[in-house]
C-alpha cells in the first residue's frame, strides 16, 4: 500500500514521507533532524528504517536538516548531478552515500519505482520525483517558476499530485517584499502562483489524479484559504466535484499533514 505524508511544506521548511510496506523514503529534509524523527516516530517508522532521502535542490528549506540527519544516520542520499555536486563540500558526513542521477532517469529503492523529472529553478539542477509501486503512483512537484514539458511527463499519470501554489499575484506585487525579489519569485525559474499551481492541478484531475495536495504557499503572499479557493473553482469550472471526483487539501506548514493512500 503506497502512502504519502507532508511533514512540512513551505518557505521554512520541506519534507514528505513516502512509503510502500516496510520501505520509506524522505523527500527533502528543510526541516531539523530532530523535527523529521519526532514526525517519523509519530507515523510508527523508526528514523534508522529510512531506505533513503530523496533531495530536490539544495536550497536550506529543503536541505537544513540534511546535515544532522546524515550523522546521525546512515541512510543513502539521492539527488542530482547538480544538486549534489553542491552538497558535496557542505556536507562530508555523505561521503560515499551520495548517489547522482540526471533528472530525467529513475531507479529502484525496494519495491518503489522513483522517477525523476528537471524543474526550472533557479538552483544547480533542480527537480521533482514520481514514486511508484503496485501499479499507483504518487508526484510530487514545487519550487518551479513554469510548467515544462518534463514536469508534464513527470507527473502523468499520477494518482496522487503535490503541487506548488506559492502565491497570490496581486498580493505579492503588493506586498513588502523588495522588487528584486518579488522579480525571482514571479520569474520563469521561481514559483508557481496559485493561479498556474491550479492548472497544472486541473491537468493532472483530467489525468487520473483523485487526491491533490496544495503546497509551498508563501507565509506573506498567501493563506491555505486564498490557494485552496482558487484551485477549487478551477477544477469546479472544469466540471469537478470536489469530495466526490476528488479530494483537494493544502498540506500544513509547520507540522505533518494526514496520510494518504494512494
Amino acid at each position: 500500500m503506497l502512502t504519502l505524508t507532508t511533514l512540512a511544506s513551505g518557505s521554512s521548511g520541506n519534507a514528505a514521507l513516502v512509503s510502500e510496506g516496510g520501505t520509506h523514503i524522505l523527500i527533502d529534509a528543510g526541516i531539523s533532524a530532530r523535527r523529521i524523527t519526532t514526525a517519523l516516530k509519530a507515523l510508527g517508522v523508526a528514523p534508522a528504517d529510512l531506505a533513503a532521502v530523496l533531495i530536490t535542490h539544495e536550497h536550506s528549506d529543503h536541505i537544513s536538516g540534511l546535515a544532522t540527519l546524515s550523522r546521525q544516520l546512515p541512510t543513502p542520499v539521492y539527488a542530482s548531478y547538480g544538486t549534489a555536486g553542491t552538497l558535496v563540500g557542505k556536507l562530508p558526513a555523505l561521503e560515499g552515500r551520495l548517489f547522482g542521477f540526471t533528472p530525467g532517469e529513475s531507479f529502484q529503492i525496494g519495491p518503489l519505482t522513483v522517477e525523476t523529472f528537471a524543474t526550472p529553478h533557479d538552483t544547480a539542477q533542480s527537480n521533482g520525483y514520481a514514486v511508484s509501486a503496485g501499479g499507483r503512483k504518487a508526484a510530487v512537484v514545487t519550487d518551479l517558476g513554469h510548467v515544462t514539458e518534463a514536469v508534464q511527463r513527470g507527473i502523468a499519470g499520477a494518482h496522487l499530485l503535490v503541487a506548488e501554489t506559492n502565491h497570490d499575484i496581486e498580493w505579492l506585487q503588493s506586498g513588502p517584499y523588495p522588487y528584486f525579489l518579488k522579480e525571482r519569485v514571479l520569474g520563469d525559474y521561481g514559483h508557481l502562483s496559485n493561479e498556474a499551481g491550479a492548472e497544472l492541478v486541473c491537468e493532472a484531475a483530467e489525468d487520473q489524479a483523485r487526491t491533490l495536495v496544495l503546497a509551498h504557499l508563501s507565509k506573506e503572499n498567501d493563506t491555505p484559504q486564498r490557494a485552496y479557493d482558487t484551485v477549487r473553482l478551477a477544477l469546479e469550472r472544469r466540471g469537478a466535484v470536489i469530495g466526490s471526483d476528488v479530494r483537494l487539501d493544502v498540506a500544513p506548514r509547520s507540522e505533518k499533514g494526514p496520510t494518504y493512500i494512494v
